[in-house]
């Protein structure tokens, strides 16, 4: 009966919404960096772009690394047992701490690598002080993303949701004095929006930890936390579960980074067509992302009562709502692929309309491919989700690593770089990987939930 994954929808849809949000807050950060930036010239927007390429890969780190705290706090919650999930908690805040402060010193130590890439030299130039400000900024993101994930596994999904927004609007206000010289502030183009950045991230930990010190469900956990009394067999579970959730979530943004770099081979339009159709795409990406971890929290839970029928039933009803939303972002693209572009760049200007034009015209190719891969990319994300609930992460990091490394990237490559498809080619690939992963990913999930019912039958 489909009434029985039907109607599940209204609560997935309420726990899941507050994490879209929050997720397209981080989004919205790039977003508004890139129009911004975007009023300065082509060259600043491409040197955004290649900034930000660095920190994706840095941010899929620790942002993967951190979701091995909801399940664990998650499945505690299913129980009732507190201290379980103070100790999953507490643990991983501190594993997130020392990551991030070893992302930093990663990017500033990766940093030589843009002159080795065969980027255009005045965008690597305006990069790099653009670069040193936002690798900084990686250690308040990460720290957030530990709360985060610990206030989803209690099913606080609104809080973070609060921070963001707080931070979104602290990022608007100071780019706009930064970036252009308002209010008496300098002009510092570029350098601005990375202030702009740095100090949005700070307001966005100070402004969760202080909500979820006042509510009753979680203040426990967060008001005396001894960071340093840590017990070994907590810090290998948190690290057995956040390594491989690491891996997957580095596997597939290094795909579309590797993307970002072979546009940049191709030249600079190809390149910020490129950008836009990445950013348009990873906006309905994060409503996938958000059932994904309401998949997580729910499986979680119902692991934790020990109800396997009931986790399949829940996670095929989040399968079915998460398809039906990506086919309508899949009609949106292919109806609006050229309209949609065409609002990241200035056509009055008369000196860059060639640019421009072809900008336009690459990107509303790229939006037909990523119409495409909206239900495959929505797929593989909330199967993951699922499974990640049931902490099986080690065959779906190798699943995601044959799907983007094995079989996406060579695609990638050859189209891009050799075939007249040139950028189209690229997608192409990212279209090949992203399927292939959420076929291999649904099959996994599949198998171990069925066997998972199928134990509980026999007791």
């Amino acid at each position: 009966m489909l009434s029985n994954y039907t109607k599940e929808f209204k609560y997935n849809i309420s726990l899941a919404t507050p994490v879209i949000l929050g997720m397209l807050g981080h989004v919205v950060v790039a977003l508004v960096d890139n129009i911004m930036v975007g009023q300065l010239g082509t060259a600043e927007l491409a040197a955004v772009s290649l900034g930000n390429s660095f920190m994706f890969i840095a941010m899929s780190l620790g942002i993967g690394f951190s979701t091995a705290i909801t399940p664990l706090v998650a499945e505690a919650d299913g129980e009732g047992n507190v201290e379980a999930g103070k100790s999953a908690f507490k643990h991983g805040l501190f594993l997130c701490t020392v990551l991030g402060i070893a992302l930093v010193l990663m990017v500033f130590l990766a940093k030589p690598l843009m002159y080795a890439m065969e980027q255009p030299e005045e965008v690597v130039a305006l990069a790099m002080p653009y670069l040193n400000l936002v690798a900084v900024s990686l250690l308040p993101l990460i720290i957030f993303q530990a709360f985060k994930q610990f206030s989803d596994g209690l099913s606080l999904t609104r809080y973070p949701m609060y921070a963001t927004i707080a931070a979104n609007v602290a990022n608007v206000i100071l780019n706009y004095m930064f970036i252009f010289g308002k209010w008496g502030a300098p002009e510092m183009g570029v350098v601005g929006a990375a202030i702009g950045t740095l100090a949005s991230r700070v307001i966005m930990v100070g402004y969760l930890w202080y909500m979820l010190s006042q509510h009753y469900k979680s203040r426990e956990f967060v008001l005396h936390i001894k960071l340093f009394d840590l017990s070994k067999r907590m810090l290998k579970k948190v690290l057995n579960l956040g390594f491989p959730s690491a891996m997957q979530m580095f596997f597939e943004v290094a795909i579309f980074t590797a993307a970002i770099w072979l546009s940049g081979i191709l030249g600079k339009n190809p390149q910020a067509a490129n950008q836009i159709a990445l950013n348009l795409s990873s906006m309905t990406f994060m409503v996938a992302m958000g059932f994904s971890v309401t998949a997580m929290i729910r499986v979680g839970n119902q692991k934790g009562m020990g109800r396997f029928k009931e986790l399949r039933r829940i996670a095929f009803s989040i399968f079915l709502l998460t398809v039906l939303l990506a086919m309508v972002f899949a009609i949106a693209f292919m109806v609006f692929n050229v309209t949609l572009p065409r609002l990241y760049l200035d056509f009055d200007d008369a000196t860059n309309f060639q640019d421009n034009y072809q900008v336009v015209t690459i990107a509303s190719k790229l939006m037909l491919i990523a119409a495409v891969f909206q239900i495959s990319d929505a797929i593989q994300v909330v199967t993951l989700g699922a499974l990640r609930g049931m902490q099986d992460v080690k065959i779906p990091t190798l699943i995601t690593f044959i799907a983007y490394w094995v079989i996406g990237f060579p695609i990638s490559f050859y189209l891009g770089m050799y075939t007249e498809y040139a950028s189209s080619g690229i997608w192409m690939g990212l279209l090949a990987g992203l399927t292939a992963s959420a076929v291999m990913l649904f099959i996994r999930f599949n198998y171990l939930s069925k066997r998972l019912v199928h134990s509980e039958s026999i007791h």
